[in-house]
């Protein structure tokens, strides 16, 4: 008895290995590789023009507005936790609260009285599972738009109940003119095998023409990594730095902003981590920036929070803020103002935060 017990246990095991084994041959052979993925690869992005916005450009000393948003694609609002931030959910949205969610992120974007021109967005979905197919870019790209995915995989196998299939990417869209776009692969910090069913990360980087000039306006949508040892940050947040650097030296205007997963100066004095034990961003370096560019944040109103629980404001001991999204503006780019949103993190874990600036002459 003894024994047949233990040839079926044996069976069972051996079942379970040569399922997983085959999981991952299978994850291997369609890992998301855009061409290559090796440290800053180039590819094209395709631009989609709407026709009603076309022939807009920015000028020189004219003051206009930029958006950055992690909007957690619709799914990460204020009932939600998640738990690779200490929280206990891998899907805490359903189908009715990811479409509320998603209406609320694009009157918010839309519907202000001083609009915006240039959004950057960062987590927006297209037909993935934990946002039950929706196309979020779509949605939400109604001007002259540019996409480029930074996570697809067929389906993510973990935790338990698993994620499932993702698609998700960078959306930059504005109502200026879009000459061209590109997608900039980031180091990843991944081995295999966890690398098949992980983040590719990118630079999401869009020319725009700057009326009267042979300059281009340089919209870098980025949103850095979260979860590894702090390394990838470091290495992705170089990469940055001399592609930005690369771009004002040939005569360009550049605004980098987005979700950078790292505390932007004096960050942490206003807003303390104190649940170093569920999750920790890291922190901007001191050289981030090269010599006469602007850093650009606002900390007056948290940018993010820890999805730990369900945001719950009054309980101070438990609730985690951060301010980890914010610009990079190059000498030639006046910062005039920069203020978070405070939209009580309703829709996604994350602030939008907008940004008012203006192209100088002087450099």
């Amino acid at each position: 008895m003894a024994k047949k017990l233990l040839k079926v246990i044996l069976i069972i095991l051996g079942v379970i290995l040569l399922c997983a084994a085959a999981l991952i041959l299978w994850l291997s052979v369609t890992e998301f590789n855009p061409g290559g993925v090796t440290d800053g690869d180039v590819m094209d992005v395709k631009v989609e023009a709407n026709s009603e916005v076309s022939g807009l450009s920015p000028f020189l000393d004219e003051e206009f507005s930029v958006i950055s948003w992690n909007i957690g694609y619709a799914g990460l609002g204020k009932d939600s936790d998640f738990f690779m931030d200490g929280g206990s959910n891998v899907s805490s949205a359903d189908q009715d609260t990811v479409s509320a969610s998603l209406l609320g992120i694009y009157k918010t974007l839309y519907s202000d009285a001083d609009p915006a021109t240039i959004f950057m967005l960062q987590e927006v979905d297209k037909n993935s599972s934990r946002t039950y197919g929706k196309d979020e870019a779509e949605i939400l790209g109604i001007n002259n738009s540019a996409y480029a995915l930074n996570y697809s995989c067929r389906f993510v196998p973990y935790p338990v109940p698993p994620i499932g299939r993702v698609n998700s990417g960078l959306l930059t869209t504005t109502v200026y003119d879009i000459d061209s776009a590109e997608r900039i692969s980031l180091p990843c910090p991944f081995d295999w095998p966890v690398s098949t069913a992980n983040l590719k990360r990118c630079l999401l980087v869009s020319y725009l023409p700057i009326s009267g000039t042979d300059s281009k306006l340089v919209i870098v949508n980025l949103h850095l990594e979260a979860y590894d040892d702090g390394e990838g940050k470091i290495a992705q947040t170089k990469q940055l730095r001399e592609f930005i650097r690369s771009e004002y030296e040939k005569g360009n205007y550049v605004i980098a902003g987005g979700d950078f997963n790292q505390i932007f100066p004096n960050g942490l004095e206003k807003y303390p981590n104190t649940h170093k034990e569920n999750w920790e961003p890291g922190t901007i370096s001191d050289d981030i920036m090269p010599e006469g560019w602007t850093l650009a944040y606002d900390l007056e109103t948290p940018t993010c929070r820890l999805l730990n629980q369900p945001y719950d404001p009054s309980d101070t001991e438990n609730t985690q803020y951060y301010v980890i999204d914010g610009f990079i503006l190059s000498p030639n780019v006046e910062l005039v103002s920069v203020n978070t949103l405070d939209e009580g993190f309703t829709y996604s874990d994350h602030n939008p935060v907008k940004l008012q600036v203006k192209l100088t002459s002087e450099k």
